[in-house]
């Protein structure tokens, strides 16, 4: 996968999340945010490795979203905690789930409209 639109989703995923805190609130803000954070790590999996397959980039992210989440039992050094979080909220893992999901469906969709642009080398 190319790394500027990966690099462009990123920074349209920080933009989203910062955009759903300022314009909305409660739970809506809370879950579509744990939903983008797994978005972000997907595309920050996918600059790091860009030839990984969705599947795998999904299960990775959906996986290091729950060790984030479960780290939260124990204590978060402060100066972490704006970006790992301070406590452990068991439906944000279905959440996680949910951001992974979603970053797999686009990035394989985005994948089969690149093959599908290529001309055949047959």
């Amino acid at each position: 996968m190319p790394r500027l639109p990966v690099l462009l989703a990123a920074v349209l995923t920080v933009a989203a999340g910062l955009g759903v805190r300022a314009l909305t609130g409660g739970a809506f803000a809370k879950y579509a945010g744990d939903a983008l954070y797994t978005v972000l790590i997907y595309a920050l999996v996918v600059l790091a490795a860009p030839r990984v397959r969705p599947v795998m980039a999904a299960l990775v992210t959906a996986g290091l979203s729950w060790v984030i989440e479960f780290a939260q039992l124990a204590e978060i050094p402060p100066v972490l905690r704006p970006v790992l979080g301070s406590t452990f909220n068991p439906p944000d893992l279905l959440w996680y789930a949910v951001g992974a999901a979603a970053a797999w469906a686009v990035h394989a969709y985005a994948l089969g409209r690149i093959h599908q642009d290529r001309p055949d080398r047959g």
